[in-house]
């Protein structure tokens, strides 16, 4: 499982809880994080490189892209390239989203790079449910998160703004369109009001990879095992370190180091 930081952790944690049995190496990239605002080339760059990755230095039975923007940007040419069957957080979340909505309306909010891609509004559409999306980019919350900053006045200024036009739709259920917008869940919630729904895809995403590997016979039997769990970082493993146990558990009491020139064959 791969992320450009601490945001897929959302989906690790659900993975972990989900899959007990199951052996999980995670890469954060928090060495060139964001990915929202790079050109989506470039993020297909580095897509590639941790997928490779995890094939190759880590004997990755299948790849979760934990990732919106990465999933966006390169799924398709992953799935073309890769041995192992690679999942996404987009089609999960969408399913997730057509489901929960009873007025039709429903909204989506992620990175720049994700919301331009266009790739939620074809994962909607290719659901076949007759509902009217509306879309917003939330530049800022990723940094804010990454921070470790996911309350207090800055962050309800900001979603107040970026929020709007999702609001003004008056959509009855938003998914959170970046597995980092859950750890800011409370403040978009307040700002949305009750009777919107949030959907996370992160939930979705472990019984996805639940079906799949049970479909391609890669589960691993529950037997009492407890699986392994590898953390590992291109940026500050420290600050990984802390801010990610904080946000994960304590399955993450320690982070090595992933470095895509040397990791890379």
């Amino acid at each position: 499982m791969f992320d450009s930081g601490f945001g897929g952790l959302t989906v690790a944690r659900a993975f972990i809880d989900l899959l007990p049995a199951e052996d999980l190496v995670y890469i954060g990239d928090t060495g060139r994080y964001p990915y929202g605002s790079r050109p989506l080339a470039e993020v297909r760059k580095f897509a590639e490189e941790l997928a490779r990755s995890l094939v190759d230095d880590h004997g990755a039975k299948a790849i979760v892209v934990a990732c919106n923007t990465a999933a966006a940007a390169g799924l398709d040419d992953l799935r073309a390239s890769l041995p192992v069957p690679v999942l996404d957080v987009i089609e999960p979340g969408v399913a997730a989203l057509v489901r929960t909505t009873v007025t039709g309306r429903v909204g989506v909010i992620g990175t720049v790079g994700t919301v331009s891609s266009g790739a939620y509004r074809t994962a909607v559409s290719c659901t076949g449910v007759p509902v009217q999306l509306t879309s917003a980019a939330c530049p800022g919350f990723v940094e804010f998160v990454e921070r470790g900053q996911t309350d207090g006045d800055e962050v309800t200024v900001l979603a107040e703004r970026l929020l709007a036009p999702v609001r003004q739709a008056g959509v009855d259920s938003l998914l959170l369109g970046c597995t980092h917008y859950p750890f800011l869940a409370r403040t978009i919630a307040d700002v949305m009001g009750h009777d919107v729904t949030l959907v996370s895809s992160a939930d979705e995403t472990a019984f996805a990879a639940q079906r799949l590997l049970g479909e391609r016979d890669l589960l691993r039997t529950p037997d009492g095992r407890r699986g392994e769990h590898r953390f590992l970082s291109s940026g500050d493993l420290d600050a990984f370190r802390r801010l990610g146990a904080r946000l994960l558990g304590p399955e993450l009491d320690h982070t090595e180091p992933w470095n895509q020139e040397s990791d890379i064959r």
